[in-house]
């Protein structure tokens, strides 16, 4: 065996295969043959598999797929359609720990603290889906013996789904078995830079659905996803990613006016009020607000920290030596707490930022992730960076690292803070830390935020309406409301009786 090879299997990364795409019930290539690398952030440029280069011609091909499945889906009574995606939850929970680990080998998102949990929330969705199934209704109105006026939910039609890589499972879940429920059928551009466990996903539902109702195909998002979002036939467009690529779909699918829903990126407050117990449970919560876990590749990570002057220190030094204890390594690792960044472009991009924060004058660094402090080189890995002392003018408190870096902000006027917290075109998250139930309300509805969290610091939970506001997206998901808002469209109907 040689030493790559003994590498390899220390490593845990299994050998490296073709992933081909979904389209129609079958496994296909791209119509030019074309594949690419895909490549793991355990180690670097390391190919764990190709999948298919879509163009245009094979996007038409899944839309055309998904058109001709739409009539015969949608007529379905909705208990047919909650019990396929019930017995998919079942099959998602069978198949769980070897999603998992794709996740982790395609992401970098460590397996106990990230990949896990994903692949959890994954199937609660679909099963939440299915049990709000027949809640997908209108309404009538009483409109007097000669009148029968109802309103009806309907389908929009063929929903294109495009997928970020930071999260690509639990993405996925917010929006398949939603649009899926409602009568929808599916074509979801998986993200170039993990598709893997979107794949799988796509065999594990194959197993249940109607040839064509789910789609899944690969490739750039600047020719797959932009012949998604251009194409004719596609009649909604659910996109979750960067606030810049989010502008630019919103555009380009508003010239033919198709329905838009858009999760994109978020700088996060995080406040903390003077009466909190700086306790073991406060930190640990406030931990999982800065999603470090998933090495700040998050759009609800609490990167902006405002601590009140009186406990700024005490929070502060709590804080960076939890951080400090984390352990940074291969995310197949049972005892990784933080993986590795999902690739070179993006660890460049996070490099950039820290660089820019390590050499101000203007804040101290109370706690040093780069990656030179990081023992393992072999892939894209770097710990937490904590900067104090920060003001919320600098650049690194007001753009979306997307990495593990923190901005500490001291803070004493109540005034003061809410108004830094909204002094941003974001407005996707937010948390407040104090036991004062007046103090927590009054600032939870006074940012200007789509989710505000008090006194914990978690993930999004199944059936809360999640989106954000500003320059944070439009429209909700993970919710009833949102799935009947962002995937159905009202029909009224209004028919004259003869009165006897």
């Amino acid at each position: 065996m040689t030493s790559t090879q003994t590498s390899l299997a220390e490593l845990h990364i299994p050998e490296a295969r073709d992933y081909p795409m979904f389209v129609d019930g079958t496994w296909v290539e791209a119509l030019s043959g074309e594949w690419k690398d895909v490549t793991t952030p355990i180690l670097r440029e390391h190919v764990i598999g190709r999948a298919p280069s879509s163009g245009a011609e094979d996007v038409d091909r899944a839309v055309r797929a998904a058109q001709k499945a739409f009539p015969r889906w949608r007529s379905q009574h909705f208990t047919a359609r909650a019990r396929i995606l019930a017995k998919i939850a079942d099959a998602i929970d069978a198949r769980g720990e070897e999603l998992a680990r794709l996740t982790a080998l395609d992401t970098g998102n460590a397996l106990r603290t990230q990949a896990r949990p994903e692949v959890a929330t994954l199937a609660n969705l679909f099963r939440y889906f299915a049990g709000v199934a027949g809640e997908i209704k209108g309404t009538v109105l009483p409109a007097g013996d000669d009148q029968l006026q109802y309103s009806r939910q309907e389908p929009l039609g063929v929903i294109g789904c495009i997928l970020p890589w930071n999260s690509p499972l639990m993405i996925a879940g917010f929006k398949i078995p939603a649009a899926l429920v409602a009568g929808n059928t599916v074509v979801v551009k998986a993200a170039d830079a993990a598709p893997l466990s979107v794949l799988l996903l796509a065999e594990i539902c194959a197993e249940h659905l109607p040839a064509g109702v789910l789609n899944v195909i690969t490739g750039s998002g600047s020719v797959a996803g932009d012949a998604l979002v251009h194409h004719p036939d596609v009649d909604k467009i659910s996109f979750t990613g960067s606030t810049e690529v989010g502008r630019r779909v919103a555009r380009d699918a508003g010239e033919r006016l198709a329905h838009v829903s858009l999760e994109l990126g978020g700088k996060n407050p995080s406040i903390v009020f003077p009466d909190v117990d700086i306790d073991d449970d406060f930190i640990n919560q406030l931990l999982l607000s800065t999603r470090v876990h998933r090495q700040g590749q998050s759009c609800t990570a609490g990167s902006r920290l405002f601590l009140h002057q009186d406990i700024y220190d005490e929070v502060l030094d709590r804080l960076v030596t939890t951080l400090a204890g984390l352990k940074v390594g291969n995310p197949l690792d049972e005892s990784t707490d933080m993986g590795a960044i999902i690739n070179e472009t993006q660890f460049a991009s996070v490099c950039g930022f820290l660089d820019d924060g390590l050499s101000s004058s203007k804040v101290s660094t109370v706690l040093d992730g780069s990656p030179a402090k990081v023992p393992n080189s072999d892939g894209f890995y770097m710990g937490p960076t904590v900067f104090s002392g920060a003001d919320n003018s600098w650049r690194l408190s007001r753009e979306e690292i997307f990495g593990p870096a923190l901005v500490a902000i001291p803070w004493n006027d109540h005034t003061d803070v809410i108004e830094m917290a909204n002094d941003s075109h974001y407005g996707l998250a937010a948390y407040v830390w104090t036991h004062n139930l007046d103090l927590a309300l009054s600032t939870a509805h006074a940012l200007e935020t789509g989710w505000v969290q008090v006194n914990q610091g978690g993930g999004q939970m199944v059936g809360q309406s999640y989106g954000g506001y500003k320059q944070s997206g439009l429209g909700r998901e993970v919710s009833l409301e949102g799935m009947i808002a962002g995937f159905t469209q009202t029909k009224q109907v209004n028919v004259r009786l003869r009165t006897l």
